[in-house]
């Protein structure tokens, strides 16, 4: 069943996480962001600036992180596909059984318009970017009264997590 924000010829409103922390992840995001606004139906409004961040829950070098704001013609499910097929092209390797391994690309749904799913595809609004600090303070910077459907403003979940290392924008 289509959401109502997926109507055909309709557009909402997405924001998009990315992250790397393995290669050149700098150069990696900036490409990131340059092919996700090639994918049709996607238009690119807004990025936030980049950040570098320590890894939660994961190993490895310091994490860059950054969110970017879209317009999309697409559905949440093809949206996230053109973001996989990105992660992929970038050379994301998903270890099986491993979680949070260190990567050259990673890239997430956070927000769908006001859609909020739980499958084993889809799950928005992303289950923890209210707790993270690599997601909630570039988000802020471009869109600080978003909303995170059924949890609340994204600028009130910022005291939450100011012991989370951050650096930047940079």
């Amino acid at each position: 069943m289509l959401h109502p924000d997926e109507t055909p010829g309709s557009t909402v409103t997405a924001y998009v996480a990315l992250g790397a922390n393995l290669g050149d992840p700098a150069a990696a995001l900036k490409e990131a962001e340059t092919l996700i606004g090639r994918i049709p139906g996607v238009f690119l409004e807004s990025s936030s600036g980049l950040y570098r961040t320590e890894p939660i829950e994961s190993s490895g070098p310091d994490y860059f992180n950054a969110v970017v704001r879209v317009r999309t013609s697409l559905s949440a499910r093809e949206l996230l596909h053109a973001l996989q097929a990105i992660e992929n092209r970038l050379g994301r390797v998903r270890p099986a059984g491993v979680v949070n391994a260190p990567r050259t690309m990673d890239l997430d749904l956070l927000l769908y318009a006001d859609l909020i799913s739980a499958d084993a595809e889809l799950t928005v609004p992303h289950p923890r970017m209210h707790e993270r600090a690599f997601v909630l303070v570039p988000l802020a910077e471009i869109a600080p009264d978003a909303e995170i459907p059924g949890k609340g403003r994204v600028f009130n979940f910022l005291p939450s997590v100011a012991d989370q290392r951050i650096e930047g924008p940079l």
